[in-house]
């Protein structure tokens, strides 16, 4: 089951949640990338239903070519996204590696019965999405020197932010099946959550929550090329339905960084969630539903 961690059961009232993530600098500030990269990393233990405890750096350096003090910001990044959501640093690993990489290994705790899973989406079952979508296109644009200010800051504000207050608010809405979507993007993790719980899914592309510009960004062909993998991985599975935007289709599959939490809710069950996000920057938005159908087949209008 292709779920966001691994949990292993200690015993009846505790269980741990293991998981690592690292990658690249996606902007250039390096305190940034530390924060999204450590903020990435710990996604997983939320979308378990789980705490984050500790935490071990990996780091990757091209050594003696960074300054001491570059290097020390994307550490403090990590540091500080790991100290909002009450996890401990204690130490890791370094390599000499020409090109920079940072992200962390965590462990977290859960009650084992109260794991949440990508794998008990039921026919009915609301879906909720925490964050817009974006971040890869945006990526992009960065290294292609054509993004504008508020579309980087729109990445920094998404990419920045704990799932913590999304999965307290799907669970206190009685979610039934959780994931986070990062790099196989929403069209991905859903037909991840689709194929792993027996059930189809439907997505409104209209509904699609999306950072500043990105469409644009998509018709001028700045589209990673993990985006376009991730239409292909998708593409056994895709109902294309008539009026279907070829450019939302797209940003449904844009690779995310650090991206939000997607929730599979009773029915009914949305607007407790939405209104636990209330206090957020991000409000939380319907995206689609659960049906009965083919395992993983996902219909777009």
């Amino acid at each position: 089951m292709p779920d966001d961690a691994a949990v292993v059961r200690l015993d009846d009232e505790r269980a741990l949640v293991l998981t690592t993530d690292f990658f690249t600098p996606i902007v250039d500030d390096p305190y940034l990338f530390g924060r999204i990269a450590a903020v990435n990393a710990l996604s997983d233990v939320y979308a378990m239903g789980g705490e984050p405890f500790a935490a071990l750096n990996l780091l990757s350096i091209p050594q003696g070519k960074l300054p001491d003090e570059l290097v020390a910001a994307i550490l403090r990044g990590g540091y500080d996204a790991a100290a909002e959501a009450h996890c401990m640093v204690l130490g890791g690993h370094t390599v000499d590696d020409p090109e920079p990489k940072y992200g962390l290994a965590v462990v977290g705790l859960v009650h084992p019965d109260r794991v949440l899973t990508n794998a008990t989406a039921r026919p009915g079952d609301v879906l909720v999405l925490t964050k817009p979508l974006g971040t890869g296109l945006i990526a992009t644009a960065i290294k292609a020197e054509s993004a504008q200010p508020q579309q980087i800051d729109a990445l920094v504000q998404s990419a920045c932010l704990l799932n913590e207050q999304g999965m307290r608010a799907a669970i206190a809405a009685d979610v039934h099946s959780l994931t986070d979507v990062t790099g196989f993007g929403l069209l991905g993790h859903l037909w991840e959550m689709c194929n792993a719980s027996g059930v189809a899914a439907q997505i409104d592309l209209a509904s699609l929550p999306q950072m500043p510009g990105v469409l644009e960004l998509i018709r001028e062909g700045l589209i990673p090329g993990g985006t376009h993998a991730n239409l292909k991985y998708v593409e056994p599975g895709l109902i294309r339905l008539p009026g279907a935007d070829p450019d939302l289709l797209m940003l449904a599959a844009d690779a995310q960084t650090s991206g939000g939490l997607l929730a599979a809710l009773p029915p009914g069950n949305a607007e407790k969630m939405l209104e636990g996000l209330a206090q957020g920057p991000f409000p939380g938005w319907v995206v689609g539903k659960i049906i009965d159908g083919e395992p993983g087949a996902i219909s777009v209008k």
